[in-house]
């Protein structure tokens, strides 16, 4: 059983942990280039397999410096939603009983093991092949010591698609979303003194359907990558009292130093009495308590701060404050959750040059990031350990990079988290689908609403953007305005690329390999979706294919640096003519074939000569600086 030590002081705001600069960071070598081993490929094997099954052959079983680290008992055990902490709950990451393709049937017969969360074509999950139908089967029982009158919620982090969960036989429904967190209540189901069997049943028809999907493909190459069936984030259990708070919403207003406190509280049907709750919050700055504030459970509870000492939340100061919020009957504490949130102010201002640009707490702050695409090769969309996202998220900032856009992707809630307390950040992609038919488009509103309520507690997150490159994109008027009602905290990037949609608070140029401007708006703000595409190959120890790609190739790490400096300078040139207010530099890692990344897919090379990485983050703070006056 995994626990958090207590409610007050949350153990994820003290973990012991450098997370600032360049301390703390692994140290990379830069290496030269080698023939490849034998050259490997992918391959769809014979329908008589698994049903649409993926074999993924590579050079090797490319690994990560945390690959060894993973282990059945110890496979993600981080408390896995930092934004609404309680102090007991269950892990269910470990080994399971599966079945795939042609093998899931209804009178399946479970003859292989998978390492839950890694989905089944990863190295770690132990399967090492996709398919579009599988099924997962595990025992458990509850923990001794969890109240015998509480309710039980079965928690999903993400299942990619379509996934169908049973306890005891039991079916309690079937949610589509690959990216969205997930719950049932198995309370009445559930044996509390007896061994308990849970099943879940996956569909995911990757890029022969209209869902979000990302970059996924059943034939992965250049810009496509391995899909992800199946569960790829922690699954785990969680006891609450009948009566408790189901979800909180936090508001704050950085203006005022306040904050907007509303819960959802479920009351159980067969409890008899109407009860009149009433909800209690504290807050703390480390552990001094700076507001307190209560009201009932049908309204809005206010947060005051003093203005005056209020700690504002940027990427050189990441603030942030812890909450406590409580349940109360009278002076009976019937439930308890704690929460964290930060103050910051992110708009669009069109300044009197005529030029629009962003600005972060009241001051222009040029937006200089990194598209990261999330990309395992040991384990797809699922890292290896949480000490893998942190250092991507690390190796970024040391690097000067201010931004991390999530392209494509919705990463585990830790990933925010991690940005919140390191210091960056985040440009937020909802994943592409096709979105051709009604049903479709329903269902890419339904998932990028849940997108949006799920992350809204992460600071870190500046931006939307709902449309990338034109892909699936439809009737834009209306999503720029559904978006800006779910979150108005918070900037659009309705259409990045390609399509413009003459709409939201950006206008969105994607270039390789050079930065080109787009085309002046005054009523959004100019920035470079994507440039880069810098091309140097490692050796073949550290690549995923033979088959490799990339947009702009250079021979060496020289070569490279030097042509990266060039594109700053580029930049440079378009903040001081055209106003530009942000860059999204492509991209942080090599993926797969793709070989465009700044470290190597395993993350063991960065590709800079080692003398040159303090150069490039001063590059990179200077244009900041300039782009910021």
């Amino acid at each position: 059983m995994n626990k958090t030590s207590g409610i007050k002081i949350f153990p994820f705001l003290s973990i012991r942990q450098s997370v600032g600069g360049a301390a703390g960071l692994v140290v990379f070598f830069c290496v030269s280039v080698f023939p490849f081993a034998a050259a490997q490929s992918f391959s769809l094997p014979d329908a008589a397999g698994r049903n649409n099954a993926v074999k993924i052959t590579r050079i090797n079983p490319l690994k990560t410096q945390w690959t060894a680290e993973v282990k059945p008992d110890n496979v993600h055990n981080d408390y896995p939603r930092p934004g609404f902490v309680r102090q007991d709950w269950l892990n269910l990451n470990g080994l399971w009983e599966y079945a795939g393709g042609a093998n899931a049937t209804a009178n399946v017969q479970f003859s292989e093991k998978i390492l839950v969360p890694f989905p089944p074509g990863s190295v770690l999950s132990g399967i090492k092949e996709s398919t579009d139908r599988c099924i997962y089967r595990r025992t458990f029982t509850l923990p001794a010591n969890w109240d015998k009158n509480c309710r039980i919620l079965l928690h999903f982090g993400a299942s990619d698609w379509e996934s169908t969960v049973s306890v005891n036989s039991k079916s309690f429904g079937t949610h589509r979303g690959g990216f969205d967190p997930f719950s049932f209540d198995i309370t009445e189901s559930v044996k509390r003194d007896d061994t308990n069997e849970l099943t879940v049943a996956v569909f995911d028809p990757t890029n022969r359907g209209q869902q979000p999907r990302g970059k996924q493909s059943e034939t992965p190459s250049g810009i496509c990558y391995s899909p992800v069936t199946g569960i790829w984030q922690t699954v785990w259990l969680e006891p609450v009292p009948q009566n408790y708070i189901k979800s909180i919403k936090i508001t704050p207003d950085y203006d005022t130093a306040s904050a907007i406190i509303q819960a959802d509280v479920f009351v159980t049907k067969n409890d008899g009495v109407k009860k009149d709750y009433v909800l209690s919050v504290e807050t703390f700055d480390g552990e001094t308590v700076v507001a307190k504030c209560f009201g009932g459970t049908d309204g809005k509870l206010l947060l005051r701060l003093d203005k005056s000492a209020m700690k504002a939340w940027s990427p050189d100061t990441p603030n942030l404050y812890q909450l406590t919020l409580k349940l109360q009957d009278n002076d009976q504490i019937v439930d308890q959750a704690g929460s964290y949130f930060a103050f910051r102010k992110i708009e669009r201002v069109r300044e009197k040059s005529g030029h629009s640009r962003i600005w972060l707490n009241g001051k222009p702050l040029f937006q200089l990031g990194i598209i990261d695409q999330g990309y395992w090769p040991d384990g797809f969309y699922t890292a290896p350990t949480d000490s893998a996202i942190r250092m991507d998220i690390r190796v970024a900032k040391s690097l000067g990079f201010n931004v991390i856009r999530k392209y494509q992707k919705v990463e585990p809630e830790r990933w925010y988290f991690w940005c919140d307390r390191i210091g960056i950040l985040v440009w937020q992609d909802m994943p592409g689908g096709e979105n051709k038919t009604p049903e479709s488009q329903t269902q890419f509103q339904n998932e990028l609403q849940r997108m949006i309520e799920t992350l809204s507690v992460h600071p870190s997150i500046v931006l939307w953007t709902v449309f990338n490159e034109g892909a699936g994109q439809h009737f834009p008027p209306k999503y720029l305005e559904f978006v800006r009602q779910l979150d108005s905290s918070r900037l659009v990037n309705l259409t990045s690329g390609w399509t413009d949609s003459k709409l939201g608070d950006m206008n969105v140029t994607h270039k390789f390999p050079n930065p080109e401007k787009p085309i002046p708006d005054a009523d959004r703000a100019s920035v470079v979706g994507v440039y880069g595409g810098l091309t140097l190959i490692p050796q073949a120890a550290n690549c995923w294919t033979p088959d490799i790609w990339g947009y702009l190739h250079v021979s060496d790490s020289e070569t490279l640096f030097k042509r990266y400096r060039e594109m700053q300078m580029m930049l440079r040139k378009l903040i001081a003519a055209d106003g530009l207010a942000g860059a999204m530099f492509h991209q942080l890692t090599d993926v797969e074939s793709e070989c465009n990344g700044l470290t190597s897919y395993d993350r063991a090379v960065l590709k800079f000569p080692a003398e040159a990485a303090e150069a490039v983050g001063k590059l990179n703070r200077e244009t900041i600086k300039q782009g910021s006056r």
